[in-house]
C-alpha cells in the first residue's frame, strides 16, 4: 500500500513539473513574442478569426471609423492555434476577436462595439467621433 502512496505522489510531482514547464516556455515561446510584436506595432490590433460573426462585428466597427486595422486572421495561418494560446496566457482569455488599440487590451466584440458607442474608441484614436456619427 505505501508502495503505491508513493507511486501516486511522484506522478503528482512529475505531473506538477512538466505542467509547470510547459507554461514557463509559452511566456518565451515565438508566438509570444509574435502577439507582443504585433501589439507595439500596429496603432489597431484584431486578433480574429474569419468566419466568425463576431469578429465581422469588431471589423465593421472600425470600418465605421474610417480606420484600417491590423487584422491576424488566427484559422488562416499554420501557426494560429499558438498564437491564440500566447494570446490566452497574455490576457487571461482564448475567445475572439481580440482588439488593442495602441497596445491597449479593449476586449472583444462587445467591449468594442460599447467602446464605440460611448465614443472612448474614438477618445483611444485620437480622432473626432462626432464626424463618424453624421455618416
Amino acid at each position: 500500500m505505501a508502495m503505491a502512496a508513493r507511486r501516486c505522489v511522484l506522478y503528482a510531482a512529475l505531473s506538477l513539473l512538466v505542467l509547470g514547464s510547459s507554461l514557463g516556455s509559452s511566456a518565451g515561446s515565438p508566438e509570444s513574442s509574435f502577439v507582443k510584436k504585433t501589439i507595439a506595432a500596429h496603432k489597431i490590433v484584431i486578433f480574429s478569426k474569419s468566419y466568425c460573426p463576431y469578429c465581422r462585428r469588431a471589423k465593421a466597427v472600425f470600418k465605421e471609423l474610417n480606420q484600417i486595422p491590423h487584422v491576424v486572421e488566427l484559422d488562416e495561418r499554420d501557426d494560429g492555434w499558438k498564437i491564440q494560446d500566447a494570446l490566452s496566457q497574455r490576457i487571461g482569455k482564448r475567445t475572439v476577436p481580440q482588439v488593442f488599440i495602441n497596445g491597449k487590451h479593449i476586449g472583444g466584440s462587445d467591449d468594442t462595439v460599447e467602446a464605440y458607442e460611448s465614443g472612448e474608441l474614438s477618445q483611444l484614436l485620437g480622432i473626432d467621433g462626432k464626424e463618424e456619427e453624421e455618416l
